[in-house]
């Protein structure tokens, strides 16, 4: 994934795309301080499961400043968040649609053997395992429920 992203970022200097070039530094800078914590911390440089958290994050904070330029009427600050938004999206794994979400349920809560609710942390960790990044746990964990409760 670095390797992408450092690709990504020359072929925006060359084309002299501004706004890719700024969205795609700051995900070098945003790595770079990973790797500078976790030296720190004894570890090695960023894995691609936390430079995916990194971008996922970057995605979401960029979509909540969206909403809120948006409902203020600053179309013009609106349409940079999108650009980047859509800039960061390269570079995450295609989500599940709904039917493939659904199939993913069923086959954690086959794979973990849970019954019931209380089981919900079982089949969210083998989701988590199984589609990093594909699949947005904060919608999914109410389908986890319905399904571990029926």
């Amino acid at each position: 994934m670095r390797e992408d992203i450092s690709e990504g970022l020359k072929q925006a200097l060359k084309a002299r795309d501004q706004r890719r070039t700024a969205t795609l530094r700051s995900i070098n800078a945003a790595i770079k301080d990973r790797d500078i914590a976790n030296r720190g911390e004894g570890k090695g440089p960023a894995t691609n499961d936390e430079i995916l958290a990194m971008v996922q994050k970057m995605v979401k904070q960029r979509e909540e400043s969206f909403a809120i330029y948006a409902q203020a009427g600053r179309a013009d600050l609106a349409t940079v968040e999108k650009e980047e938004i859509d800039i960061l999206n390269e570079f995450l794994p295609k989500g599940l649609s709904e039917e493939e979400v659904a199939a993913a349920i069923t086959a954690a809560i086959a794979a973990t053997g849970a019954e019931g609710p209380k089981d919900m942390g079982k089949v969210i960790a083998q989701l988590k395992a199984d589609y990093p990044g594909r699949i947005d746990f904060g919608k999914v964990s109410g389908q986890v429920r319905q399904a571990l409760s029926a």
